[in-house]
């Protein structure tokens, strides 16, 4: 694998064989993320970490990612502390980052905004999230976290819930897991389907993904559930919002129905998708799920730099 500068912008920039190598790799740095082992494998490389949208996880995990290797952060978590709450344009805001640092991490309200970032810098540029389109290094913790797990992508089937329609976690996941050929059904409101274009594209890759409202038929013999939040922010109408959120609920009750070793994971936040007495079952991976961000993302600074282990 040859990853050095290169911009992380969609899960659809990788082949099945680079993604596999990645899910390698990161598996190489497992000890390290832990901290049972020391690295100064990106000592003195510094990342901009530009977040103009709320996040917990994957910045904290950036962040944890780039310390572990001995690298420095800068950046801002609140883009109304920074001059483009004087009107600066994203592109510039972008150019400066670029003038300081090796690497830029961003999140953005706005679809395709890091591949508009990526036109104006030349030091590498991560997706990190962009409005509802693409989060390809959740897809690839995604993908680490199943792989782990079931010890194979390719065979498992696996049901994605909640809001298909806005979730950009799902939607990239789907696009991946029909790389691997994996058995997929989509639950959701009728409001809230996967959206056509990415049905086809699955489709194309030759994964033909079943369509329910229906949760306790869809996992009685699934390997995976992967549930998402109903996303507020997403939502044009607040009374659209207001008619589906709650409309499924992971219980321990439901999950009686389910193969004692399917697995449950979402990218987080949880609202009420997800009751807490689910933490402590065998099927609760959402946290495991949540630390794997760190290796992956320490995997994919260390191949875009051109430092390995």
């Amino acid at each position: 694998m040859n990853f050095k500068d290169k911009d992380i912008i969609s899960i659809k920039d990788f082949s099945k064989q680079e993604i596999n190598g990645i899910i390698s790799y990161a598996k190489k740095m497992v000890p390290y993320a832990k901290g049972e082992k020391k690295t100064e494998l990106l000592k003195g490389k510094v990342m901009s970490s530009l977040f103009f949208e709320p996040s917990t996880r994957t910045r904290l995990s950036f962040e944890s990612a780039m310390n572990r290797l001995r690298g420095r952060v800068i950046g801002f978590s609140d883009p109304g502390g920074t001059s483009q709450k004087k009107g600066e344009s994203l592109a510039d805001t972008i150019r400066m980052a670029d003038s300081y640092s090796d690497v830029i991490v961003i999140r953005h309200p706005q679809e395709g905004a890091a591949r508009l970032a990526a036109e104006f810098a030349d030091a590498p540029v991560i997706n990190a999230g962009d409005g509802a389109g693409h989060h390809p290094t959740q897809c690839l913790l995604d993908l680490f976290t199943i792989h782990t797990e079931k010890k194979n992508i390719e065979k498992t089937k696996i049901v994605l819930l909640g809001d298909l329609k806005y979730g950009r976690t799902v939607h990239s996941l789907a696009y991946a897991l029909s790389l691997y050929g994996a058995e997929i059904t989509f639950v959701s409101p009728p409001s809230l389907k996967m959206p056509k274009e990415v049905i086809a594209e699955c489709q194309e890759m030759g994964v033909e993904p079943t369509q329910t409202s229906q949760l306790e038929k869809a996992i009685k013999d699934a390997d995976v559930l992967y549930a998402t939040r109903i996303q507020r922010e997403r939502f044009p109408d607040a009374e659209e919002y207001n008619r589906v959120v709650g409309s499924y609920i992971i219980t321990n009750e439901l999950l009686e129905q389910a193969p004692n070793e399917l697995i449950v994971m979402h990218p987080l936040p949880r609202i009420t998708e997800i009751d807490p007495e689910v933490d402590t079952t065998p099927h609760a991976r959402y946290f495991t799920q949540a630390f794997n961000g760190v290796p992956i993302r320490m995997a994919l600074l260390s191949l875009i730099l051109g430092e390995r282990l």
